[in-house]
């Protein structure tokens, strides 16, 4: 498929803003998932995240929409946590993709969080999509007015640019899907350029090890290619490549602007370092994508077991933990 017809974005929102039941929807819509796998946040993964509401490991995912143009469209959505710790996820997050919508809840209007990411968006130079959520609410009658206030003081955007939505119900969200397509613009990148690609996520898989989150900006990335990351000047070779939907579909190639996942035979996870920029080692771009830094810890504890000779048990308790998590220090 043609660059100009990818659009990339991911969802910025305070925590229990509606962020997931949208993102539900948006599936839904496209019927990306078959209905009888759908479920509630179904790009929450975690027991977690669905027990308390919340957006922990950002998860990629694929769509394809057929716009009122009559063209088909690939939508790549990377949904991302709202909480501040995450913030080093989001901003990630936000440099793989183009634009982003904006979710304010009626009854909340714009919150701190809110406002700490999407400055980050617009930073990065993403376009921006708000989105009026939960607007079936009987409180948001008398608030909807004033939350376009809100956003309008702090995007200066105009009033009808301002999309109203009830991810719960679903309105609206067909006009948000013809907005990604009109409004996000399409990626920018070279195919002819050596590769170029952004590690936004990694996640362990005990059989196959680290599986690498990546979208591509220059060149492309095939099955069988040497690759290289920057940072470390580790080289591996790409053992399967492919595309993002609920489950892993392989492809055997990544072309300029598509985000995709990357297994490369890597057993350790610190050396797929978020922000990382991916290349080839027989044919290295220069420079490696801007942005990348050394992940800060946001979050300290200090645990220990309550009997000093289950001390090993928890080493390597954590030690596993770590495979699957590399913002954990210890």
């Amino acid at each position: 498929m043609s660059i100009d017809r990818i659009r990339n974005f991911c969802i910025i929102a305070h925590i229990d803003h509606g962020k997931s039941t949208l993102a539900d929807r948006l599936l839904e819509k496209t019927r990306t998932i078959p209905e009888r796998q759908m479920v509630e946040q179904v790009l929450d993964n975690m027991d977690l995240e669905r027990e308390r509401g919340i957006t922990i490991k950002s998860h990629p995912i694929q769509m394809r929409y057929t716009a009122k143009d009559g063209n088909e469209y690939i939508f790549n959505l990377i949904d991302t946590p709202g909480h501040v710790d995450f913030s080093y996820e989001v901003s990630r997050a936000l440099a793989a993709s183009e634009g982003a919508i904006l979710v304010v809840d009626a009854t909340q209007g714009v919150e701190a969080q809110t406002i700490s990411n999407l400055y980050m968006a617009v930073d990065a130079g993403l376009e921006i999509i708000p989105v009026i959520n939960k607007i079936d609410l009987p409180a948001a009658k008398t608030m909807i007015e004033t939350v376009k206030a809100q956003i309008i003081d702090l995007l200066g955007c105009r009033e009808d640019e301002i999309l109203l939505v009830s991810a719960k119900t679903g309105y609206g969200v067909d006009e948000l899907l013809e907005a990604i397509v009109q409004r996000i613009p399409p990626p920018k990148g070279n195919p002819e350029d050596p590769l170029r690609a952004l590690i936004f996520d990694s996640k362990y898989d005990s059989y196959r090890g680290v599986v690498v989150y990546l979208r591509v900006f220059d060149g492309e990335l095939k099955e069988g290619d040497k690759i290289m990351f920057f940072a470390n000047g580790k080289v591996f070779e790409a053992e399967e490549v492919g595309i993002l939907k609920l489950d892993r579909i392989r492809t055997g190639k990544l072309t300029t602007g598509m985000v995709g996942y990357l297994i490369a035979g890597v057993k350790d996870v610190h050396d797929t370092r978020v922000g990382d920029t991916i290349t080839t080692a027989n044919n290295p771009a220069k420079e490696p994508l801007p942005g990348y830094r050394e992940v800060k810890p946001m979050v300290y504890a200090g645990f220990y077991p309550a009997d000093s000779e289950n001390y090993q048990e928890l080493r390597d308790a954590l030690e596993k933990l770590r495979l699957n998590d590399a913002a954990i220090v210890f």
